[in-house]
This record gives C-alpha cells, structure tokens and sequence, in this order.
C-alpha cells in the first residue's frame, strides 16, 4: 500500500472543531452498545480540563493500567501527549509487572478503578520492593464505580500516592468532575478528609451540573436529598451514531441526563448513590448499593463484592450481596450480615449473602449486576423473608 501511494503530499484536512472526532461504544451493560459521537472541541476541551486538574506536565510519566477502548483508557492520552508526557502502556494489567513498570519507568500519574487498586493492595511486596517505589508527587485517578474508603486510605497510607475520583461517561468525552479536598478542608480530620475524596466531587471547568427530581427541579443541596445528575458542557456528545432517538431520551433541552442517582451539598459536591438501575427501594427507603458494597469492604474476609435488589414479601426488595473472599479466609453468610448490622442502619444490611470464585465482569472491569441477578436470583421465584 505504501509503495503504491503518491508521492505528493495529502491536501490539508479542513476539520470543524464541531466536527465528529470519533465514534466510542458504550458498553451495553444495560442494553445494546450506542456509537457516541464526540467531536474535535469535546475532546480538546476535556483534554484541557484534566491538564488543569491533575497538574499534568512534561515531567510525568503516565502509565496505562485500561485497555484503549474504556473511556478511562481513551480520555487521558489527550492531555498527557498534549503536554509532552511519557507514556507506559502495557498489554494487561497484573499487580507484580505493575509495580515493576511503576519504580523502573517512574511513574507519576496513572488512573486505575477501584478494581485495579483492591488488587494492588491485596499484592504482596517486599520492604525492598515498597522502598523502591516512586511517592512524591504520584497520582491516582480512579472512576467506573465509586471507591470505598478503605482502598482510597489504603493507596494514600501504605504507598503514598494521592487519589483523585473522577465521574464521567462515555458520553462526556468522558470527566464531569473530580474529588479532592479543597484548602479549606485541609484542616478536617483525616477521616472527613478520605470521606470527601469518596465523593463524585465538583464541576470541573466549563461543566453546568444539575441533581434533579422526576419534575426536573433542582434537589435541595443538602446532601441528602436524591436526584439525577444532569450536565450541559462543551463535553458532552453531538449524539449517537445513526441513533436519533435515543439521543433525544437522553438529551433533552441541551441537557444530557446521566442515569446516576445522586445528591448534592452546598459545596457544590455531589456523591452518586447508584444508577437508577441499581438503586434498591426496601419499604419506601432508599438503599445504595455502593453504600452497603464500602461497609462490606471493610469486613476484613471480603475481597470483593457486589449488591442487588432481590424481591421482599413484605419490604418489595431488599438488598442482597454476592462476596468474593480473600484466599485463606472464611466467613458466613451469618458473620457477614452481623458486620453490616452492627455498623449501619438494619434496613440496608444484606439479608441474604452468597459466595463466589469471581465477580462477572466486563473487559474494562465494570461489575455486571445484571448477570448476578440472572444467576443468583432472577428467574427462580425466591422471595426472601
């Protein structure tokens, strides 16, 4: 092909920056995968946003943990070439050739799911090993599900590097916003400083977010109250690919709506509760599911574990968990409920728990609820009482 093309240069692009950049899937975990559309300015723009908020330079080195197609992979290679960053990529992800690329190459920057990150504390390294990693100025993004405290707390105390959460979608190309401590908070005490980096976080530059009820109005910025969060940026997507339709479900008034139950406080930050999908109402009460997931990770058997509404004869639903447990250890269905109940309110604790080798997961590592309610409840008729 190379020998056959002209010699001659290529006339100039003429591009729009309102043009179609690419087309990225979605990842059909609640349906069939939609082509988004995302244009020259979404990219540009986004680009610019994480430049700003993780203090990107040509100093970093940037190292690749997702595979190119995620839009955790896809989002950051903008803003690191843009600056003149290096960058490390690998083929797969494995914690003991990570943490080897991490002190040979001197990594700096890297954005791993909470996943990722529960793995890399559960890996095993040598004082030798520990000493030889790079700490100053290292720093984490993690997105695709929101992180417990506990491995936030873990990265920052055992390996030193700084968490930043960030929240957006495919279809935001992809970041809406970031979590970190802002300088007034800097005096809390550490506990409320890891409870601020647990949440969705702030607007980033240029990004109009709203929390909604089913009316479309504002929620009170009290932290408690739930809503959808709905965005309006330069970020967001001129559509789905030959999808008219379900462009307009989402974006409605120049609005895109989420699917993400989420509140907001008067800080401005906003915590995501789950999608509206995952949500279990148990007698009226609203339960997240990624609340009652960060109280299972603290137990110290589990590895892993997940949350879904199953049926109730008298409550409608209720929450049951599917836990994987760290190799050597042992709990019961019995111990698991009893940790929950004893540290959070009874309406949200699992009253059923059910054990497995491995979640199902997605290539990108999403969690998919909907084959644990195949599997585990759906389509048996088990009611629990």
């Amino acid at each position: 092909m190379l020998e056959g093309a002209p010699a001659t240069a290529p006339e100039p692009a003429d591009v729009d920056e309102n043009d179609v950049a690419s087309i990225l899937y979605t990842s059909g975990t609640t349906g069939k995968p939609k082509g988004v559309m995302s244009t020259h300015r979404n990219i540009y723009v986004n680009a610019i946003n994480s430049i700003i908020e993780f203090g990107l330079t040509h100093n970093d080195v940037y190292l690749h943990t997702l595979a190119q197609f995620h839009c955790n992979g896809w989002g950051l290679p903008y803003a690191v070439t843009g600056v003149g960053a290096k960058h490390v990529i690998v083929k797969k992800y494995e914690p003991a050739n990570f943490f080897d690329l991490v002190a040979r190459e001197r990594m700096s920057f890297a954005c791993m799911p909470p996943t990722m990150i529960n793995m890399a504390l559960n890996h095993s390294l040598s004082e030798a090993q520990l000493a030889a990693l790079p700490r100053e100025g290292v720093r984490v993004a993690t997105a695709g599900s929101a992180p417990p405290r506990a491995l936030i707390e873990g990265m920052q105390e055992r390996l030193g590097w700084r968490v930043i959460q960030v929240y957006g979608l495919t279809e935001t190309s992809p970041f809406l916003t970031v979590s970190k401590v802002k300088p007034h908070m800097r005096g809390l005490p550490k506990e409320e400083q890891y409870r601020v980096q647990t949440r969705t976080g702030y607007s980033m530059l240029g990004v109009d977010l709203r929390v909604v009820d089913e009316d479309g109005k504002d929620v009170e910025a009290d932290g408690q109250s739930v809503g959808e969060i709905i965005a309006r940026s330069n970020v967001v997507m001129s559509g789905y690919w030959r999808q008219p339709e379900a462009t307009d479900a989402v974006i409605v008034d120049g609005w895109f709506h989420t699917g993400d139950m989420a509140t907001i406080d008067r800080e401005g930050m906003v915590e995501i509760v789950d999608r509206q999908k995952d949500l279990i109402i148990s007698g009226g009460e609203n339960v997240s599911s990624i609340e009652v997931e960060g109280m299972l990770y603290k137990h110290p058997a589990v590895l892993e574990a997940a949350c879904i509404a199953v049926p109730h004869e008298q409550w409608g639903e209720t929450v049951a968990a599917v836990v994987v447990l760290k190799p050597e250890t042992t709990a019961t269905e019995n111990e698991i409920i009893e940790f929950c109940r004893a540290n959070m309110a009874h309406f949200k604790c699992p009253r059923v728990v059910s054990f497995t080798d491995a979640l199902p997961r997605t290539a990108t590592g999403k969690i998919q609820k909907n084959l644990l309610r195949e599997k585990y409840w759906q389509g048996r008729g088990k009611r629990v009482n």
